[in-house]
């Protein structure tokens, strides 16, 4: 059952990553000026792949069978609170998926306020352009933290396996979705950004102005930010010109390369 679901897992993030970078080309809403620091489509693939293929490789040599066949043995240990609460199986599913989904953003908020996790973190926001392919770009160590955080939860909760797969497959395809450099339509953005995160709330996430990047936390739905006071529906500057990355590094080319990428964490800047 479980490599059912990571091979439905497995399709549908390259399903909804080809869609999205398609849309991309086609339709993008944002485009970097050229000039001799701007890195090209090819490098920045390069390096955001990159990240996400080493990432996967070290999750694998931690948890080998992954966080759903976690989930799979502490269910047969009955650890966790919801092996106790007496529920139907769909409402321990959906239960299950909004406890997930609010532990990433809490996470999320510790990874911009705690120093020392803002500087894995912070690979991710010096993209100076936000795409599908930046919901690829973490720091190894920083997949390592999630995950083990996501475990904790998984044991301590007592989520199934199927909640946890139906969650990552959840959580990939719309952090690829909302990174995506398009565009809604205005009528559906104005519907939809009362419900999930849309692309223009997460490019001001992505603002050089950190009052305007510590809001819209949220991955998938916004009523965790709306609840917590931490939604802003617009930026100071509209979304075509909302300054997209980290002011200490502004040079576009250098943020792409892998090997820079991988050792931003241990550089001075904070």
């Amino acid at each position: 059952m479980i490599d059912e679901m990571a091979a439905i897992r497995l399709g549908v993030f390259i399903t909804i990553l080809a869609l999205m970078m398609g849309l991309e080309l086609l339709f993008p809403a944002r485009t970097l000026a050229k000039t001799p620091q701007t890195a090209t489509m090819a490098t920045r693939w390069f390096g955001n792949f990159g990240l996400l293929v080493i990432a996967s490789v070290m999750a694998r040599l931690i948890l080998p069978l992954g966080l759903a066949g976690f989930a799979l043995y502490t269910t047969q240990q009955q650890w966790g609170v919801l092996h106790y609460i007496s529920l139907p199986h769909w409402a321990n599913i959906a239960i299950s998926l909004l406890l997930l989904d609010l532990l990433i953003y809490w996470q999320h908020r510790l990874f911009h306020r705690i120093p020392l996790l803002w500087r894995l973190h912070k690979v991710h926001h010096a993209d100076r352009l936000v795409d599908s392919t930046t919901a690829l770009r973490f720091h190894p160590f920083e997949i390592i933290a999630s995950l083990g955080i996501k475990a904790l939860a998984i044991m301590l909760l007592g989520i199934s396996a199927e909640a946890v797969i139906l969650f990552e497959i959840l959580l990939n395809g719309f952090a690829i979705f909302n990174h995506a450099n398009i565009r809604l339509p205005k009528p559906l953005e104005k519907v939809a950004r009362y419900v999930i995160v849309t692309q223009a709330l997460h490019r001001i996430h992505h603002s050089q102005i950190m009052a305007e990047s510590n809001t819209n936390f949220g991955f998938s739905i916004i009523w965790w930010d709306r609840l917590f006071g931490t939604y802003t529906s617009d930026a100071s500057k509209t979304d075509n010109q909302i300054d997209i990355g980290l002011t200490d590094y502004p040079n576009a080319k250098q943020n792409a390369w892998l090997t820079g990428l991988l050792w931003m964490p241990f550089t001075t800047k904070k």
